[in-house]
């Protein structure tokens, strides 16, 4: 599978999916007019990948400063998707940083971890 790279704008994250090392990041802010415009394709196509693994090990980096409620579904649903993989026997590594002053980003991240049990949850605080 081709490998997907969105630049950031002042709505939407750097998407950086790296297919053939199973590394996958999404960096800064999301409110896209269109949540379902903008992820659609590329959870889509993450899926199928996932879906195909035979094992192994996936990096997924989340570097948000800000997401809104409609983003924040999204990333509810990639979470399922990782977990899903991760109880089919991939070890799935997930690596949320965040400002160590940002402590709402801290605490969304501890809420996401809160639902993964086969998938480790990895807190990495950034020094501003």
């Amino acid at each position: 599978m081709e490998n997907i790279k969105i630049e950031a704008t002042e709505r939407s994250p750097e998407i950086d999916f790296d297919f053939g090392a199973d590394v996958f990041a999404i960096k800064g802010e999301s409110y896209p007019e269109d949540v379902t415009a903008f992820y659609g394709d590329v959870i889509s196509k993450l899926e199928s990948h996932l879906g195909a693994l035979d094992g192994g090990s996936v990096e997924f980096n989340f570097e948000l400063i800000y997401f809104n409620s409609s983003t924040a579904k999204v990333l509810m649903g990639l979470f399922d998707l990782l977990e899903e993989t991760a109880e089919g026997g991939v070890d799935v590594n997930i690596n949320w940083l965040f400002d160590e002053q940002d402590d709402t980003m801290e605490e969304l991240g501890e809420e996401f971890a809160e639902d993964l049990e086969h998938a480790k949850f990895h807190m990495k605080k950034m020094v501003s």
